[in-house]
């Protein structure tokens, strides 16, 4: 039996009640493993007592780290783990019930984004997904720390350059502007992006500004102006009321200050840095303004994530509808499903016709304004232009969203793959995917094949 090094890994802003009892749950399964686990037991919040707990760890001189990714975390301190040890690592992060409330772990997402980010820095890893209290969790745990969990990259298929709607849709593409508004957080290797590269694939070219820009532009929107918005975000959701007026002003006026930077930059979509500073600086969300604007065909893409409003942007032009830029935030192989969601920024076109549109707040930053709705059902193809582990290629699948209860308070809905949820898992975490994907509905897999022949990049089938 081996010694085990373990961290758990947490964020405050999610339900840490909740996460504790998971670890609680995670410990005990470790505990009865038969290895030797050493390290803490209690949730690491911040960087610095991570970087506590890994120097106490050294001096245990473990033969594995097993990283517990009990809530969602970027990615900065899973790399400065990864490079502190020349061991073996692996990652467990677990599912939560989807049951219509806010993501109180949101596991999943922290465990595709540390994926891509030890994909892009050449380091091996090993994953599971799974319950602490699952039916042979067991025999899992030991097939993760014996290294037969491991990420393994997936075959990419090259594809003709040859014409079509998607290689006419790629030319469209052609000196297009993307507005990133602010950096990607810290930790979010997932968003960033080079410019070169970028004009060189698909000759479009990206202008960079400050949050204060957004901001700034915001305070100046005129009474009138916010007025128009307002009676727009009025159409989609009547309950505006219901929540703060004062923070939902500042929401609404964010979108006003987005279109007159559009105007005045001949912008075709934007990448935004949409927190913590829209709330902790500005004081109001921006998820419904890009809710509002994809609607309207100016793709917004969150965390300021560049090739996501490329990705999102294309997907539009080649199915001629509203795309969406989302998270996926579950697979469940015994339902053969998986849950996209994003915290209430999905075009509205996009709703169930059978469910109310609600105006809602950040489930974590307690703020408006947010749409809150489940998809409709249909079919749905999945489109990502990716950057994993340092190539770039084409990311497509398809699905159908399936008439289900709302997973997950915000804009979610249950996929079932074609390819099966257990493949997906594979593909997303053998290749290292970035954690964000665009969907539309519609079957627009061959046309996203044309489209990535003319951009000369290879396709991953989802």
């Amino acid at each position: 039996m081996a010694r085990i090094g373990i961290l758990p890994l947490g964020r405050p802003t999610f339900d840490v009640v909740f996460a504790e009892e998971n670890l609680a749950r995670m410990l005990s399964a470790l505990d009865t493993s038969g290895h030797e686990i050493t390290g803490p037991r209690e949730l690491l919040f911040d960087a610095s007592a991570a970087r506590d707990a890994v120097e106490a760890l050294k001096d245990e001189k473990p033969e594995q780290i097993l990283i517990l990714q009990v809530t969602f975390t970027d990615a900065s301190m899973t790399i400065e783990i990864a490079n502190s040890f020349d061991v073996p690592l692996s990652i467990w992060a677990i599912p939560e019930p989807r049951i219509g409330g806010r993501l109180r772990l949101n596991s999943f997402c922290g465990l595709n984004l540390a994926g891509h980010t030890l994909g892009l820095n050449r380091r091996e890893f090993s994953y599971l997904y799974a319950a602490p209290d699952a039916e042979g969790i067991g025999a899992a745990i030991e097939e993760l720390l014996a290294g037969r969990r491991t990420s393994k990259p997936v075959p990419l298929q090259h594809v003709e350059r040859k014409g079509g709607a998607g290689a006419d849709a790629v030319a469209t593409l052609r000196g297009a502007r993307i507005g990133r508004i602010g950096a990607p957080p810290d930790g979010f290797g997932t968003c960033l992006y080079d410019a070169e590269k970028l004009k060189a694939l698909a000759d479009v070219s990206v202008e960079e500004m400050q949050l204060d820009t957004l901001f700034s532009g915001a305070k100046a929107v005129s009474g009138v102006a916010a007025a128009g918005v307002r009676a727009d975000a009025d159409a989609i959701a009547r309950n505006l009321a219901d929540v703060d007026q004062d923070e939902l002003d500042r929401s609404l006026r964010l979108k006003a200050a987005i279109e007159e930077i559009q105007a005045g930059g001949g912008f075709d979509a934007f990448a935004i840095r949409c927190w913590p500073e829209t709330f902790t600086e500005y004081g109001g969300a921006v998820c419904g303004p890009v809710s509002m604007m994809g609607e309207a065909r100016v793709p917004c893409a969150c965390e300021a994530d560049v090739y996501g409003a490329l990705t999102t942007l294309l997907l539009q032009r080649i199915a001629d509808a509203p795309a969406f830029l989302a998270d996926l935030v579950d697979l469940d192989e015994a339902d053969d499903t998986g849950v996209v969601w994003h915290c209430g920024q999905a075009p509205v076109s996009m709703a169930d016709p059978d469910a109310r549109i609600d105006a809602t707040i950040h489930t974590n930053r307690k703020m408006p304004l947010l749409f809150e709705f489940p998809l409709k059902a249909g079919r749905v193809t999945f489109f990502r232009i990716s950057q994993a582990r340092g190539e770039t290629f084409a990311v497509i699948g398809g699905g159908e969203v399936m008439k289900r209860p709302m997973a997950f308070t915000g804009t979610s809905g249950v996929v079932r793959f074609d390819s099966g949820s257990k493949a997906v898992l594979e593909r997303v975490m053998g290749a290292a995917l970035e954690h964000h994907m665009a969907l539309v509905y519609g079957d627009h897999r061959d046309a996203l094949a044309e489209a990535a022949g003319a951009l000369g990049i290879p396709v991953l089938a989802l």
